[in-house]
């Protein structure tokens, strides 16, 4: 016999039991959570674009308030930038300078007497439209260049001793040393008296007309100025026995 359900159809549970609303309930659901999806991602968007237009107006006015105080500060800054060029000038006009006084005040304390100059020039650099002699043009910073006349050769030789004791001076060239004046030979003595011409020439059989480089290359070479080495002309020539510095033609004090 075969067995029959009697109970009805709608309130039967179970494999065979059949949907009341049928899959329209699942559609509307699935619709239900995009557009909450949507809802809510538009409100998250939302509030992060609030929140990035809040921090670009606190941004600004930051950069504002900023700007006020570099405004302030902007008298300092100027000041600052003055004060770091007149350094700047103040050590450039020092390394520019060399103590020519000092070399002077030297020079003449250790001129012997039986040595005259004739001329005297001092230079920081070799000027190669100046015509100097070839041994300072060997010298690429401060030098002196040395004419004048010796009671002979030993005293020549004496004042290239001396010129080393003087502060600085790394070396002393000879350009030349000639005995009896213009045109005398280079070796040679003998004789008494002797005399230098107001043109800075030697007379004298034993006297020797030199002309000295005095170098100075331990010292920084300046940068490059107008009217350097600019030479003097020769003083009287003084009278025998005595020792006379000429004047001396020199650049950045």
């Amino acid at each position: 016999m075969r067995p029959i359900n009697l109970i009805p159809e709608e309130e039967r549970r179970g494999v065979d039991a059949k949907l009341r609303s049928g899959p329209l309930a699942y559609v509307l659901l699935g619709a239900l959570i995009a557009l909450l999806a949507g809802v809510t991602l538009l409100v998250v968007t939302g509030n992060q674009i609030s929140e990035s237009k809040a921090e670009a107006t606190q941004l600004k006015g930051e950069v504002t308030s900023t700007e006020a105080v570099v405004a302030k500060l902007a008298a300092y800054t100027q000041f600052h930038e003055v004060q770091t060029q007149r350094v700047a000038t103040v050590t450039n006009l020092a390394k520019s300078r060399f103590d020519w006084e000092k070399v002077m005040r030297q020079l003449a304390l250790v001129l012997p007497s039986d040595v005259w100059l004739t001329s005297l020039n001092g230079s920081v650099r070799p000027d190669a439209g100046s015509g100097g002699s070839g041994l300072r043009q060997a010298v690429p910073g401060p030098a002196l260049e040395l004419s004048g006349c010796g009671g002979d050769q030993e005293a020549v030789a004496n004042f290239i001793t001396v010129l080393r004791d003087i502060d600085g001076v790394t070396r002393v060239g000879v350009q030349s040393s000639d005995i009896g004046g213009e045109g005398g030979e280079s070796s040679g003595g003998g004789g008494e008296g002797g005399s230098v011409s107001a043109t800075g020439s030697c007379s004298g059989e034993s006297m020797a007309q030199f002309q000295i480089v005095v170098a100075f290359d331990a010292a920084p070479i300046p940068e490059a100025t107008s009217g350097e080495g600019v030479e003097v002309a020769a003083p009287p020539a003084p009278e025998e026995g005595e020792s006379e510095v000429a004047a001396t033609s020199t650049e950045g004090g």
